[in-house]
């Protein structure tokens, strides 16, 4: 017990109780005393936080925070991520974000050169008249590709692609055999995305490929978030920092259709 008193006998009163206390027995003594220690609101509590604190305790939040973060905030940054990246994969300019492997030239696969993607047309602009263009699309990638190959198109280009029938009657387009599984187009996984653009004249509206042989992300593991209660006041603002890029790695790995005649 020696040693612990001994310990607990070096320890030093805090300097800013210390001040906290002077200026309060000052004031007792009726000096007029401004002190600048211990920081102190001289206001009540305003009436919305006080709102928004009953609130939390009404709905249970009264534990300590997880250590990672409290989760719908840590859910809220993950998709709006999320959000941004995938747009940004499919057309962005790559201005602090990925370029999107739209924004690359595209030319006619059939005088296809490196620094380009190739395309296939459907043969009628802003629509497609039946599967051939499809299949078309499809063996015009390469075999080493096609083998990992997935179709990229919207919910809108979806609804039209799974309508699609061949020759003998059959929908090219299957859903997928278990939850979480994705539907097939003529066996292939197709890809949502809803940054990719609608059927219209001119448009790529659906992309086939090896995206993991034709696309490179580059990303630091490190996620910075900034909390800000000071400019949105009675609100908390938090920033979200995270370093992403990509780009096309691979002219070879991915194909496009393009809604036009050629």
């Amino acid at each position: 017990m020696a040693f612990i008193s001994d310990r607990l006998a070096r320890i030093k009163p805090s300097p800013t109780i210390a001040m906290t206390t002077r200026a309060a027995d000052l004031r007792a003594q009726g000096r007029d005393i401004i002190s600048l220690s211990a920081g102190e609101p001289d206001f009540d509590t305003p009436e919305n936080v006080r709102d928004a604190a009953k609130a939390a305790i009404d709905a249970g939040h009264t534990r300590y925070t997880a250590v990672d973060g409290t989760p719908s905030l840590k859910r809220a940054i993950a998709d709006k991520f999320a959000r941004a990246e995938a747009a940004a994969f499919v057309s962005g300019d790559g201005v602090d974000k990925p370029r999107g492997f739209l924004t690359h030239p595209s030319v006619d696969n059939d005088v296809w050169v490196w620094g380009n993607l190739g395309y296939v047309p459907t043969g009628v602009a802003g629509a497609i008249a039946g599967p051939d263009p499809i299949v078309d699309l499809v063996y015009a990638l390469g075999a080493q590709y096609r083998a990992n190959g997935t179709f990229v198109m919207n919910s809108k280009t979806a609804g039209t692609v799974r309508k699609m029938k061949d020759a003998d009657g059959r929908f090219l387009w299957s859903d997928g055999l278990a939850a979480g599984e994705p539907a097939r187009l003529m066996g292939y996984p197709v890809l949502i995305a809803e940054d990719m653009p609608d059927i219209a004249t001119g448009a790529n509206a659906i992309a086939f490929g090896d995206f993991h042989a034709g696309y490179t992300v580059a990303e630091r593991p490190d996620l910075r978030v900034l909390r800000d209660p000071y400019s949105a006041k009675p609100h908390v603002l938090f920033y979200a920092t995270k370093r992403v890029g990509g780009d096309v790695s691979d002219f070879k790995a991915i194909k496009l259709l393009k809604f036009a005649v050629s």
